[in-house]
């Protein structure tokens, strides 16, 4: 069984292509994992001044993601893979959450995609694809997308 971590970006929709031609014929869960609201809110330290249903907000936020995973699950489908879709919120770290549901599942290999952050915005914002390669007990695959695949050629030959 294989996990692809899924966020509907195109370097997610080129990872489930790659696991298609890569992976043929092996159960494949596509997961997408959400926030708690009040999570994201201590993160980014924004104080309302207003009431809110975090419950609600919650419950829509894990439908959003739901829907996202079949979003990503429908797109397997169509590249001949038999999967499934899965969400899973997030304790501590995207990362964290998307190896542990590999080790719920006994995945044999996680694939995500690769945004390509560099620089300061990657220090910034970090790398969940890098955090999953430096601490995963199973094989990650990482894949860009077609544009991002390009780009690093292009940034490759310029140094030659």
């Amino acid at each position: 069984m294989i996990l692809i971590a899924y966020d509907g970006s195109d370097d997610a929709k080129a990872a489930i292509a790659a696991t298609g031609t890569l992976f043929p014929g092996e159960q494949i869960n596509v997961l997408n994992v959400w926030h708690r609201f009040i999570d994201t809110m201590a993160r980014v330290g924004g104080g309302m001044g207003v009431i809110v249903d975090y419950d609600e907000i919650d419950k829509d936020t894990e439908k959003a993601a739901g829907d996202k995973a079949e979003e990503g699950a429908a797109l397997a489908r169509e590249a001949g893979l038999d999967a499934s879709a899965r969400v899973a919120m997030v304790e501590t770290t995207v990362a964290d959450a998307i190896l542990n549901q590999a080790e719920v599942l006994t995945a044999g290999a996680v694939v995500c995609g690769s945004r390509g952050l560099t620089g300061l915005k990657s220090l910034m914002m970090g790398s969940v694809s890098h955090a999953l390669l430096q601490h995963a007990q199973l094989p990650v695959v990482v894949v860009p997308s077609a544009a991002m695949a390009k780009a690093r050629v292009e940034h490759r030959e310029s140094l030659r």
